[in-house]
């Protein structure tokens, strides 16, 4: 028997949501390659970064520096980034958040992702 869902409370729950989260695009037919053939990322590096990231915009932890944009543009030159592989990037998303949590952070980390997936495309698009 699960317990039930509960909302994103902590670190750990953002480490949990990451995790889970990558782990399904580095299976995804249609975007796992680019992180992991093109971008060649360097996971140990790559997820305390991307957990940085989340714990600033859900949890105000204000542990991130950087520009993501930057480098999305750069690998768009390299490869297609286009809205399918965004729509799947959010797809997945998503469905982890889903999976994983239930309450008020979880549907932000659901409208932040969207908006960030519109705003690197549209830049993307643009550059």
């Amino acid at each position: 028997m699960s317990s039930a869902k509960h909302d994103i409370q902590t670190r750990e729950d953002v480490i949990l949501l990451v995790n889970s989260f990558y782990e399904k695009v580095r299976e995804n037919d249609t975007i796992g390659f680019i992180f992991d053939e093109v971008a060649k990322v360097d996971w140990e590096h790559h997820l305390p970064r991307m957990y940085n990231f989340w714990c600033s915009i859900l949890l105000g932890e204000h542990s991130f520096s950087g520009n993501p944009m930057v480098k999305h543009i750069a690998l768009s030159r390299q490869t297609t980034l286009s809205s399918v592989q965004f729509a799947e990037w959010l797809n997945l998303f998503k469905n982890t958040v889903d999976h994983l949590f239930d309450g008020r952070l979880a549907n932000e980390a659901k409208m932040r992702a969207e908006n960030i997936a519109q705003l690197m495309l549209f830049k993307i698009q643009t550059a």
